[in-house]
């Protein structure tokens, strides 16, 4: 048996590698691993998702990745994204750093909520690169604003992670589109801060950029921090 889920791409945008704004590098394997635990299990399918507990490495300054996990895992994001039947199936947040390039670490946490048709991504960055700025190196880059808040919207490739539960071993490949909103985190794009939003889905098929927005607009002034000094 073998588990398929698509994952935003590392290395689909060169330019940007040194920009934890616009980088969405979380890696679903723990949630594959908790998949192949539940084998041969009782059936959890009637019982909610709830955020695993998350792997937080950040100071209390930052906004950590259990308040993603639990801003993002909200009762009403399948009807944000259209599929009202659906529920979370995984959810799961992290507090990391990003290290660039010359050893400086920039705080990146992040969240991410999988129900059947899309996942979603939240992830917060704590650089000094303006949305603006990000934009210009973003080739597909869609300027727009949320709630007031400078934007951009864009596309990131995804990879496919596949993963075999009787033998243990992880296979990946290329994946779908992911459709992506990134927010300056305070209404003037003062390079202060960034949230992105993130919306992929599991079948390949291009992204509802519609669903997009409702979730950002609806989530983002939940995010500890949106709006703050």
């Amino acid at each position: 048996m073998t588990e398929g889920f698509g994952e935003p791409e590392k290395d689909g945008r060169p330019g940007l590698q040194a920009v934890a704004a616009v980088a969405l590098f979380a890696v679903v394997v723990g949630a594959l691993w908790a998949q192949k635990e539940l084998v041969g299990q009782k059936d959890t399918s009637a019982e909610p998702a709830a955020c695993s507990k998350p792997d937080d490495h950040l100071p209390a300054r930052y906004v950590s990745g259990a308040k993603l996990c639990a801003t993002l895992d909200r009762p009403d994001l399948p009807a944000l994204l259209g599929t009202s039947s659906e529920r979370a199936e995984t959810v799961d947040g992290s507090g990391q750093w990003l290290t660039l390039a010359g050893g400086r670490k920039i705080a990146e946490p992040e969240a991410t909520v999988t129900l059947k048709t899309y996942s979603v991504k939240l992830t917060a960055s704590y650089d000094d690169m303006t949305v603006s700025e990000a934009g210009g190196l973003l080739g597909d880059a869609r300027r727009t604003t949320v709630l007031g808040h400078s934007a951009v919207v864009y596309s990131s490739p995804t990879i496919s992670i596949g993963f075999d539960l009787g033998g243990g071993k992880a296979t990946t490949g290329p994946g779908g589109t992911a459709r992506c909103v990134l927010v300056a985190r305070h209404g003037k794009d003062d390079g202060k801060g960034t949230f992105e939003v993130a919306l992929w889905r599991q079948d390949d098929v291009p992204p509802d950029d519609t669903a997009l927005m409702r979730v950002a607009e609806q989530v983002l002034p939940t995010v500890p921090g949106w709006n703050e000094d």
